[in-house]
């Protein structure tokens, strides 16, 4: 239970969010007594949901912008001849100890009324269950999958990557194997299931397991539109899934370099041309990694949405216990997929300081996210350049930075032949066992076959890194 003292640090934590969570709620001098027994019913599971402790109803604090005005509500007030706090208390099941309390706080009388979260079962009042979606409180009738990701909660068993099985348990791991000893991590086939925790409790291939397998079963798409809406006519799709995800992300990462059209500016020029890209490369790569490894796989795939004037980046699901909106905007790292996650650091696909979130609001503000009820949306803009004979900017021109094939419209298209991939697999330099998994062979020598005319034609080139391995790998990369 809360004593007066404690109070005051959390009303300065409270004001302190720049926005409001589903946990806490600022009022001035409101009062509907039923609609005040409903907030507590959807506070307190909401709280339950965000993993807090209590809920907090505050008086006499602005809402929008958090200033301390002072509140002249009375609590201790009747209703219909009742005590407000018997009122409310007959109606909430299950019986919820709330109280009221009363501080001087920054000079000025304020209430907060502390709400303990639900425990065991959701809290109705009035034989009604409520939640809080945003600033709303809604009905948990009207919402059947939060009720049902609510009641989990309470068990203590949300479904997640790692708890729950593979749709098929027949999975192969080759490609895995092949990144990981390209980044010079070795992997034991005895125990790599469970040091990546691939395996439910009762040892089946997991989700988590599925997603890295060398065919995942799930879509990843790249659609592009002519317009600025679906409405408009889709040109080019691409398909990234049904692949391991570690490729599934690197080949969305090439693709979102191959349409980052270079654009000549040649006003004010003096010497140099300036070369403006269409898009900040580094925030679709932080935007794209963020949407793969904190996506709810349970949901479905990740989207990724190309128009005349934008990308969009969907991922399924929302922002995870304990993450507030504030702290998500700072960096704050709070995994959905917490091994997932741990999986991306150890490759070096991500980083632990939490800079994906900033490095975008840092380019393109924090109106470049949209929170949905179950999904997040990244939206990054297109820098254009509005002069005369600019190319149109959603055709599909090459970067001619990234050293692919000639002709990138067939990669929009999906069309690729082996030598097509081979190329673009290895803008970057690659192994022969990393390019035959890439491409479903089973060995280097089939690699070989497809290799040898693209080196003799000078296509391709064999390399040694600056520091190799004790075994010499050589490398394969575009001449």
């Amino acid at each position: 239970m809360h004593k007066l003292t404690a109070l005051e640090p959390i009303l300065e934590k409270l004001i302190s969010f720049e926005y409001e969570e589903d946990w806490f709620e600022f009022k001035e001098n409101w009062f509907e007594p039923h609609a005040l027994g409903e907030y507590i019913s959807g506070m307190s599971n909401a709280a339950a949901m965000a993993g807090q402790d209590y809920a907090y109803f505050i008086w006499g604090i602005e809402n929008s912008s958090h200033t301390i005005v002072g509140t002249s509500f009375d609590f201790h007030r009747d209703v219909k001849n009742e005590p407000l706090e018997h009122y409310l208390a007959r109606q909430l099941k299950p019986d919820l100890c709330f109280q009221f309390q009363e501080i001087t706080f920054h000079g000025k009388r304020v209430v907060a009324l502390i709400i303990p979260a639900a425990k065991d079962v959701p809290v109705s009042f009035d034989r009604n269950r409520y939640y809080r979606v945003g600033s709303s409180k809604v009905n948990l009738l009207d919402y059947p999958e939060r009720e049902a990701q609510l009641f989990m909660a309470l068990r203590g068993d949300i479904p997640s990557i790692e708890n729950t099985a593979a749709d098929d348990q027949d999975l192969r791991f080759q490609k895995l194997f092949a990144y990981y000893e390209a980044k010079g991590i070795p992997l034991s086939i005895n125990t790599f299931k469970e040091n990546l925790h691939l395996l439910t409790p009762d040892g089946k291939n997991n989700v988590l397991a599925q997603i890295l397998s060398d065919d995942s079963q799930i879509p990843i798409r790249f659609a592009s539109f002519t317009g600025t809406t679906k409405a408009s006519p889709m040109y080019a799709v691409q398909e990234f899934g049904n692949d391991c995800l570690l490729y599934s992300l690197e080949g969305i990462l090439r693709y979102g370099e191959l349409i980052n059209i270079p654009q000549t500016d040649e006003r004010n020029r003096i010497v140099k041309r300036k070369k403006v890209p269409l898009f900040n490369q580094k925030a679709f790569r932080e935007a794209a990694i963020n949407a793969c490894v904190h996506n709810n796989w349970l949901f479905g795939a990740p989207s990724f949405t190309a128009f005349h004037d934008r990308i969009e980046i969907l991922s399924k699901g929302s922002m995870p216990p304990k993450q507030t909106r504030d702290g998500f905007f700072a960096g704050k790292s709070v995994p959905v997929n917490e091994n997932l996650a741990k999986i991306f650091l150890q490759l070096r696909i991500s980083e632990q300081t939490g800079c994906g979130i900033p490095a975008i609001s840092n380019v393109y503000g924090k109106e470049a996210f949209s929170f949905r009820e179950n999904s997040i949306k990244v939206t990054i803009p297109y820098h254009s350049l509005d002069i005369s004979g600019t190319a149109p900017r959603n055709l599909p021109i090459a970067n001619h930075n990234i050293p692919t094939i000639e002709n990138p419209s067939v990669i929009m298209s999906g069309q690729l032949t082996d030598e097509d991939k081979i190329l673009w697999f290895c803008a970057k330099p690659k192994r022969a066992l990393e390019i035959a998994a890439y491409l479903g062979y089973k060995d280097k020598r089939t690699v070989r076959k497809r290799l040898a005319p693209l080196i003799e034609r000078g296509r391709l080139a064999m390399t040694v890194p600056e520091k190799p391995n004790s075994r010499l790998q050589k490398y394969i990369t575009v001449k």
